[in-house]
């Protein structure tokens, strides 16, 4: 059955690439991409497959070798090496193919809007907003995602009451999804003349990005106001009523836009906050329908679950959904979270396996 399953994608794969080719194809750029789209999802199962496939044929080799009477010495030592290595191959690509073949988050590939706002710690949290956002936006940057302001809250000091940005990139939900929850800091801040070590939290919330065909609002069902925006202060505060606030009524949903001179433009924006919100909130309310048969130890939600903690005196980071503590804060928050994040995604793949072998 395992390799049954294996030989449809081979197959398929293999009629992929024919198309590529044939006239019909090269000429039409939506119908290729496509087809590359879906290359592209199954070539790492077919990669794996083919492996497998060759070190069963390297085993059975050595087996016919070590069976060979006449065979001396060093052939039999030759050929129990490669068994050895050909069976530690096969365990690995069994383990990755299972993995591969895990069911996929229908949202992984789609562009995400973060929304980073302050909690316990006033202007302590407000600054600690802005480091959120730096190392997102660097590792962004590392990743080949772009990213765009929708809109801020600044304070005096350089930090932010809130912030929220959108990620455009393949694959972007898939990095960031695990990053909703509670960031704890702990370190002294340079307000404090005592040298004593304050803790404080930020909250930071991952949408998945809402495209138009997936969500109808009511245009009836919106309150806009418009308003002038506010902030630290100086010359970037608008003279005119371009900041905007929209109301979903139904929902209560309520979002703000002000980083733009222009009232069309923080609209838009805002819209696209609404439409990811409201996108996630039915997300929520479908997971919370079998949330107790299938809740993860990982989590990729509950904003209200401290999920890490920074502490600033030891260079220490520690995510507390799988015991994981790295002392290399500084490299962290400079956008190499790779670190946190891939050994993130094992553990949830883990997970699922677990899940899928009791069930």
């Amino acid at each position: 059955m395992f390799e049954e399953k294996l030989n449809v994608f081979e197959k398929r794969y293999n009629e992929l690439n024919s198309r590529l080719y044939q006239p019909d194809v090269a000429s039409d750029p939506e119908q290729y991409q496509k087809i590359m789209k879906d290359l592209k999802e199954i070539e790492p199962i077919v990669e794996e497959y083919r492996k497998y496939r060759q070190a069963q044929e390297t085993i059975a080799e050595a087996t016919e070798m070590l069976n060979d009477s006449s065979a001396d010495k060093e052939i039999r030592q030759f050929a129990e090496e490669e068994m050895t290595q050909a069976k530690t191959v096969l365990e690995k690509c069994q383990q990755n193919i299972k993995v591969l073949l895990l069911p996929k988050d229908p949202n992984d590939d789609r562009n995400v809007i973060v929304e980073i706002r302050g909690g316990a710690g006033g202007e302590e949290s407000a600054l600690f907003c802005a480091v959120l956002y730096r190392m997102y936006a660097m590792y962004s940057e590392k990743k080949g995602f772009k990213t765009e302001i929708l809109n801020t809250n600044p304070t005096e000091l350089g930090g932010y009451k809130e912030i929220s940005f959108s990620v455009n990139g393949q694959g972007a939900y898939s990095r960031f999804k695990f990053e909703s929850g509670v960031h704890r800091v702990q370190r002294v801040p340079e307000t404090e003349t005592q040298g004593r070590i304050h803790t404080s939290t930020v909250t930071v919330a991952v949408l998945p990005e809402a495209e138009d065909v997936e969500l109808e609002i009511n245009p009836s069902d919106l309150q806009i106001d418009t308003f002038r925006s506010s902030g630290a202060g100086g010359q970037h505060i608008n003279k005119t009523e371009s900041a905007i606030r929209i109301t979903h009524l139904p929902t209560g949903t309520v979002v703000e836009c002000q980083d733009e001179r222009s009232q069309y433009k923080n609209k838009d924006k805002a819209m696209k906050v609404l439409k990811s919100r409201l996108l996630q909130a039915k997300i929520e309310e479908q997971n919370n329908a079998v949330a107790q048969e299938r809740k993860s130890q990982v989590g990729t939600g509950d904003r209200s679950e401290r999920i890490r903690t920074y502490n600033y005196p030891q260079s220490r980071v520690t995510d507390h959904r799988i015991g994981l503590t790295l002392y290399k804060l500084d490299d962290i928050l400079n956008g190499n979270l790779d670190e946190v994040i891939d050994p993130l995604i094992t553990a949830y793949r883990t997970e699922l396996l677990q899940k899928e072998v009791q069930q």
